[in-house]
């Protein structure tokens, strides 16, 4: 898709939702709370952190009768039925919704165009986000089934696992789709792996524990029949030739969590150990990472050869922040 691109944004966190759509698209920005914008945009239907998307319109301020001007103004090249979907988003912009529907319904009745509010040919789109306002004809929207495959309805479950939506954008960030491998190398229950293949990646899986490596393959079986290879392995000694990968994605163990060994002070020097010698393997094989951990790995990654792109951080609970750090 090309052209420009209005983003119904999901999640609270703006700035991730946006670079998870730039993995599939160009120039997105974010243009007012709950929204983005794009200059091209693909694989929609993949992305976690966007719901829809719609072609622009225009632009105003959060007024409906500045929104109606737009309308007004607009040369429409389409026919057949339409309806407008109008949103306060996150109830920022404190606009009477229903009103703005009837009203900009009523310029696109005095254009001639049937009203089907059931099933239209065309919908616009119309967000009201703090003191902005932007219109677009709705284009596509991203497949909300993550709900089908929680952790815990899965065969093989471990506390700790990581929810599908987060597991989704990460494998979008690290490069997942068509015609790209992408490596796991502690796979744990294997969300990860599930994701990626779902987006249409080759995905292959390691995990040093055989129980874990067994119940990640036990899983993805169950998911659907995916493109996945689950293998038993070290991700400090990675089985695989140099640039055998498109990217590398995945979830360290977290501090205590980590069956190491079972004295404190040991058990963070050889995670530590770990999480360097992965991320040095990761280096060779791949051109792009993406690691999930209970703290930061900067130093470890730049040592590695790294180069840090960018990093977030996600609250889990009061007690636990997720560090989530892009290389390349």
């Amino acid at each position: 898709m090309g052209g420009v691109y209005v983003l119904e944004l999901a999640g609270e966190d703006d700035a991730f939702a946006a670079y998870e759509a730039q993995s599939h698209g160009r120039d997105v920005t974010v243009v007012a709370p709950g929204i983005g914008m794009a200059s091209a945009i693909d694989r929609v239907e993949t992305l976690a952190y966007t719901r829809r998307v719609s072609e622009l319109v225009g632009q105003t301020t959060a007024s409906i009768d500045a929104a109606e001007s737009v309308l007004a103004a607009e040369q429409i090249d389409r026919q057949g039925t339409v309806a407008v979907r109008a949103r306060d988003v996150r109830s920022t912009a404190g606009v009477d919704t229903q009103r703005a529907e009837r009203q900009l319904g009523a310029v696109l009745v005095d254009r001639g165009f049937p009203i089907d509010l059931d099933g239209p040919d065309h919908e616009l789109r119309v967000l009201f986000s703090d003191d902005s306002c932007l219109l677009g004809w709705f284009d596509c929207s991203s497949v909300r089934d993550y709900g089908d495959r929680m952790p815990t309805d899965r065969p093989f479950f471990q506390p700790g696992s990581m929810e599908p939506l987060l597991a989704r954008a990460l494998v979008n960030i690290a490069g997942a789709a068509p015609d790209r491998r992408i490596l796991d190398p502690m796979c744990g229950t294997g969300g990860l792996l599930i994701e990626g293949a779902l987006c249409g990646a080759s995905v292959v899986g390691l995990d040093v524990q055989h129980a874990m490596a067994a119940g990640t393959r036990q899983n993805v079986e169950w998911a659907a029949d995916l493109n996945a290879t689950t293998i038993r392995g070290s991700a400090s000694d990675l089985p695989f030739d140099d640039d055998a990968f498109d990217g590398v994605v995945f979830d360290a163990p977290y501090g205590r969590q980590s069956k190491i060994v079972d004295d404190e002070r040991s058990a963070n020097r050889d995670l530590e150990r770990l999480v360097s010698q992965t991320l040095t393997e990761a280096r060779r094989i791949a051109h792009r990472a993406v690691i999930v951990a209970d703290r930061r790995w900067n130093e470890q990654a730049t040592d590695a050869g790294w180069s840090i792109e960018q990093t977030f951080t996600r609250r889990v609970h009061a007690s636990l922040d997720r560090h989530i750090l892009v290389l390349e």
